[in-house]
C-alpha cells in the first residue's frame, strides 16, 4: 500500500513538472507584455492541464503568415494615400482655434506614427445613441446605395435585425449593387454561412474574418482575436463606426440587458473612404482563405481627394484609427495615453469593461490628482462573470484615487467613447481593457471639432442622471466573498 502511495505521489510529482515545463515554453515562446505572461504562468501551473486546454482557447496567438498577410496589406492601402497627406499636415493648422492646436496636433501625429491614420476634414457628422433609430438610417441608406455596400461586424446575428439588414442587402444585390460582408463568425455564433446564401444568389459576397474564417473547433480552437470593428460603407461617401453590432439585443429586445446604451456616428466625406480602406485590408487578407475577388483600390477608391481644412462649423476633422494583434504599435491605446495625459480640463469615458493597463490607469490617476475632472462610466449589470468582477475591482481601485465612477442603471451601457477639453473625441470599437488594446481588431474615429464635443460632453451628462456615483462607502458595504471574487478576477486581467 505504501509503494503504491509512493508511485502515485511521484507520478504526480512527474507529470506537474512536465506541466510547468511546458508551461514555461508555451508561455515564453511568444512575444507578450509581461502582465499577460504572468497571468498566463498562473493559469498554467496553478491549474495543470485544465489551464493548457483554456490556454489553447484564448491564449494562443495568430499565425505569422496571418500577421503577414494583415501588415502586407495595410502597407499596400495606407502608403497609397500616405504620401500625399504628409505636406497638408506640415502646411496647415489643423484647427482654426490656435489654443487647441497643438494639443491637437500632437495626437494628430501620433495617431499617423502609429497607424498612418490619414487626417480628413470635409466629413458631416450625425450622432446615435439608440440601436433602433441607428438600423433605421442604415437600412434607409442601403435602400438608396447605388454603387458598394461593404459591411464589418462582430456580430451579424441570425435573428429579427439580423434578417432585416440581410432583407435590404439582398435587394441591393438584387438591383447591381455590389455587396460585402465581413463577419467573426465566433461573434455571430449561431449564424451559419448558409444564412448568407440569399445574398450570394445575387453576387452577394460574405465571409468571415481571417482568425476565424475556415477554422474548425477540434483542430483551431480559439476565442482571441476576433474582428471586433463595426464598420458600413456606402458608395464610398456615407460610413457608419462605433460599438452596435446586428442583433436584437442592440435594439432594445433582450430580456436580460433591457435597454441597450451604445454610441454611433454617421459620417459623409472623406473619413468614410478611410473606413472602407480599413474594411479592404480586412477584406484581402481574409480572401486569402477563400476564393471570392480581393478589393481592388486603384477600380474602386482611387478617386480619393484630398482637401484643405475648411472653417465651415458643421464639417468635422477626423481620423480612422485602427489596432490589432498584428501591429505592436498599440494605436488606440496609446492615443488615448495622450488624451488623458495632455486634458486640462476634464476627461469622460464610457466604456462596458474597465480593465486598463497600467499606463491608463496610472494616466486617470494622475489626471484626477491634478485637479482635472475625471469621470469613467460602466454598466450596472455583468454581461461576462469575470470581466465584470474585474471592472468593479478597478472602479474601486479608481475611486479610492480620485477617479468619479458611474454606474449606469437605465439597461446596459455599451459605449466606447472619450470625450476631453473643447474639441477632441473618440468613439468606436475599442473598449477599457487589455483585450481591446492588444487582442482584438479594433477601428475608432478620433475627431476634432468643438460642436461635437459639446454635444457628447451633454449625452454623457445626461447619462449621469439616470447612474450612480460609487463611493467608498459603497465598495465597503461589499460581502467578503464578493471582494475575493473581484481580487481573484483583477489576477487574470490581463487574458479577460
Amino acid at each position: 500500500m505504501v509503494l503504491t502511495w509512493d508511485i502515485i505521489r511521484r507520478t504526480i510529482e512527474v507529470l506537474w513538472l512536465i506541466n510547468d515545463a511546458i508551461a514555461i515554453w508555451t508561455i515564453f515562446r511568444s512575444q507578450r507584455d509581461i502582465a499577460s505572461t504572468w497571468a498566463w504562468l498562473l493559469v498554467l501551473t496553478v491549474f495543470p492541464y485544465v489551464g493548457l486546454v483554456f490556454y489553447l482557447l484564448t491564449g494562443r496567438q495568430l499565425s505569422h503568415d496571418d500577421i503577414f498577410s494583415l501588415q502586407k496589406e495595410q502597407k499596400k492601402f495606407q502608403n497609397h494615400f500616405l504620401k500625399r497627406q504628409q505636406a497638408l499636415l506640415r502646411k496647415h493648422d489643423l484647427l482654426p482655434n490656435a489654443e487647441s492646436s497643438n494639443r491637437t496636433r500632437r495626437l494628430v501625429e501620433l495617431n499617423l506614427a502609429n497607424d498612418s491614420a490619414i487626417l480628413t476634414f470635409n466629413n458631416q457628422v450625425q450622432t446615435f445613441i439608440n440601436g433602433e433609430n441607428l438600423f433605421e438610417n442604415i437600412i434607409e441608406n442601403i435602400k438608396q446605395a447605388q454603387k458598394t455596400i461593404d459591411i464589418e461586424f462582430y456580430t451579424f446575428y441570425d435573428d429579427e435585425l439580423g434578417n432585416r439588414m440581410l432583407d435590404a442587402l439582398v435587394k441591393a444585390a438584387k438591383r447591381g449593387v455590389k455587396v460585402r460582408v465581413l463577419y467573426d463568425a465566433s461573434g455571430s455564433r449561431g449564424t451559419k454561412p448558409k444564412f448568407f446564401d440569399p445574398l450570394r444568389k445575387y453576387q452577394g459576397e460574405a465571409q468571415p474574418f481571417i482568425s476565424t474564417a475556415g477554422n474548425k473547433f477540434w483542430t483551431s480552437p480559439r476565442f482571441n482575436y476576433h474582428l471586433h470593428r463595426k464598420l458600413v460603407i456606402i458608395d464610398h461617401k456615407i460610413g457608419y463606426i462605433g460599438g452596435f453590432n446586428i442583433g436584437d439585443q442592440y435594439v432594445d429586445k433582450s430580456k436580460k440587458f433591457g435597454h441597450w446604451r451604445d454610441t454611433h456616428l454617421r459620417v459623409v466625406g472623406q473619413a468614410a473612404v478611410m473606413m472602407e480602406v480599413r474594411f479592404a485590408m480586412d477584406w484581402n487578407t481574409s480572401c486569402r482563405k477563400s476564393k471570392l475577388p480581393k478589393f481592388n483600390l486603384d477600380q474602386e477608391i482611387d478617386n480619393f481627394t484630398l482637401v484643405e481644412p475648411s472653417n465651415d462649423p458643421n464639417l468635422v476633422p477626423m481620423q480612422i484609427v485602427s489596432s490589432g494583434p498584428d501591429s505592436q504599435n498599440f494605436a488606440l491605446r496609446r492615443a488615448y495615453e495622450e488624451i488623458i495625459a495632455k486634458a486640462k480640463e476634464y476627461v469622460y469615458i464610457q466604456t462596458p469593461y474597465l480593465i486598463p493597463g497600467d499606463p491608463i490607469l496610472e494616466a486617470l490617476i494622475i489626471a484626477a490628482k491634478s485637479g482635472i475632472d475625471v469621470r469613467v462610466m460602466i454598466p450596472c449589470m455583468p454581461d461576462h462573470a469575470f470581466v465584470y468582477r474585474a471592472t468593479e475591482y478597478y472602479a474601486k481601485y479608481l475611486t479610492r484615487n480620485g477617479v468619479k465612477v458611474y454606474k449606469y442603471n437605465n439597461g446596459f451601457i455599451h459605449a466606447k467613447t472619450m470625450v476631453s477639453g473643447s474639441n477632441i473625441a473618440s468613439v468606436g470599437s475599442a473598449n477599457q481593457d487589455f483585450r481591446s488594446y492588444e487582442l482584438n481588431f479594433e477601428a475608432n474615429a478620433i475627431c476634432y471639432d468643438e460642436e461635437l464635443n459639446t454635444k457628447l460632453k451633454q449625452i454623457f451628462e445626461n447619462d449621469i442622471l439616470e447612474s450612480t456615483l460609487l463611493t467608498n462607502e459603497y465598495f465597503d458595504k461589499q460581502s467578503w466573498w464578493h471582494k475575493f471574487k473581484e481580487y481573484f478576477s483583477r489576477l487574470l486581467a490581463p487574458i479577460l
